[in-house]
């Protein structure tokens, strides 16, 4: 194993070499991809809509988290799909390939977003979701790793990838990704409501 200051060199190289891309595969400027996220992000709490997000494993983890910090800290309405009775129904009545995706039909609408996260880019969950968000005109950020050619990196507005080639390091990348996301977000204070 390496010493931490070589872990600590591995992150920064990896953050280093993030890419964004947009639906058609066109390369965007992570500071110009960053300001379009935060505007739609901005937009959506000024419009009162929904932000979606969804993973499996630490990735589960992280949405939650993401969720909470983005409605306590941004105002912001946040839905993750963590309730156990909602997945375990659908995995067993449906598949496990619809326990995002089923309840999503149901409650997205136009222009909201979903934040579709997943190491590998190739979880058919994840998949299935950003696909129904697609259907349903919603906004659809995907963050990814492992290999470049994986499923999920092309399906978003907006498609974060970075080159890792271990869950650890993808998915401490993905935090950053996520912290400086919620961070330009919560700097932008919504306006005092007038009485």
């Amino acid at each position: 194993m390496n010493c931490w200051l070589d872990q600590i060199k591995q992150i920064d190289s990896i953050l280093k070499s993030l890419s964004v891309t947009d639906k058609k595969g066109t390369l965007v400027d992570s500071d110009i991809a960053f300001q379009k996220w935060g505007d739609l992000t901005i937009n959506i709490r000024k419009t009162n809509k929904t932000i979606f997000l969804i993973g499996n494993g630490a990735s589960a983890s992280m949405a939650s988290h993401v969720a909470a910090d983005l409605a306590k800290n941004a105002q912001i309405r946040t839905e993750v799909f963590s309730d156990l009775s909602l997945i375990t129904a659908i995995a067993n009545d449906i598949s496990y390939e619809e326990v995002f995706a089923e309840p999503l039909k149901r409650r997205m609408t136009e222009g909201d977003m979903l934040v579709a996260i997943s190491s590998s880019g190739q979880s058919p969950n994840v998949l299935r979701a950003v696909s129904e968000a697609n259907k349903r005109y919603g906004f659809v950020i995907t963050l990814s790793s492992m290999k470049q050619t994986n499923l999920l990196k092309d399906q978003g507005f907006l498609n974060y990838y970075v080159p890792s080639a271990t869950y650890g390091l993808a998915e401490t990348c993905h935090a950053a990704i996520l912290h400086y996301w919620i961070d330009k977000v919560v700097s932008t204070k919504p306006l005092p409501e007038i009485k």
